[in-house]
């Protein structure tokens, strides 16, 4: 074997093993390096201890348009666009830098996380492909994720007209069942949102405007 593909497989093994840390994929890790898939199923055994996750990868857009994962992969996709118009960093080695980013800022702010690595790997595939884009806020001028074919002349996000039924999960609704039966005063607001609502405030907006 040459020395060149040798160095290529060193780089390959390296890149898949900062791969799997983060959560991803078999099939991001086949699209991303030149190693064997029989290769990539052992490593992915030898660095998680267990078998790689089977099924398909997200292949529809809906889902980043939901209000919750907009707002996350809003967040991703403009440090994404950062990390382009001020560093040399592209392609998964700018993916890498954007998602530590955000897992960075996540754990900074303790909000949890809504977005897999193989979801802002997928993110920024349909972005490559002008399958989504992002539009303008009229309201806090944040940008966000958006479908093309729709209309976005007076585009209001969902931090700024939140839905009526944002964050009522059945584990908000645990957490309120909690409160109330540890002996709070009655009539004491609970808002039933998630630790991840938490994105959905001043600080997620400035974010949102000054990754722009």
């Amino acid at each position: 074997m040459s020395k060149k593909s040798l160095l290529t497989e060193m780089r390959d093994t390296q890149l898949a093993i900062e791969l799997i840390e983060l959560g991803a994929r078999p099939q991001v890790l086949e699209t991303e390096t030149t190693l064997s898939r029989e290769r990539l199923l052992k490593l992915y055994k030898e660095v998680k201890g267990v078998s790689p996750p089977k099924g398909m990868l997200p292949f529809s857009t809906d889902w980043f348009l939901t209000w919750l994962p907009n707002v996350h992969s809003s967040l991703f996709i403009n440090i994404r666009r950062y990390i382009a118009k001020n560093s040399d960093c592209e392609g998964i080695e700018a993916v890498l830098k954007t998602y530590r980013l955000y897992k960075e800022y996540l754990h900074t702010n303790q909000i949890d996380e809504v977005l897999s690595f193989t979801r802002a790997w997928t993110l920024n595939r349909f972005f490559e492909n002008r399958m989504l884009e992002t539009a303008v806020c009229s309201g806090c001028g944040g940008h966000f994720v958006v479908h093309p074919d729709d209309l976005h002349s007076q585009y209001v996000c969902g931090l700024c007209n939140k839905p009526a039924r944002a964050g009522k999960t059945r584990k908000a609704k645990a957490a309120e069942g909690s409160l109330q039966s540890s002996g709070a005063p009655a009539g004491l607001p609970f808002t039933g949102e998630p630790a991840g609502m938490a994105l959905a405030g001043s600080e997620a907006r400035t974010a949102l405007t000054a990754t722009v």
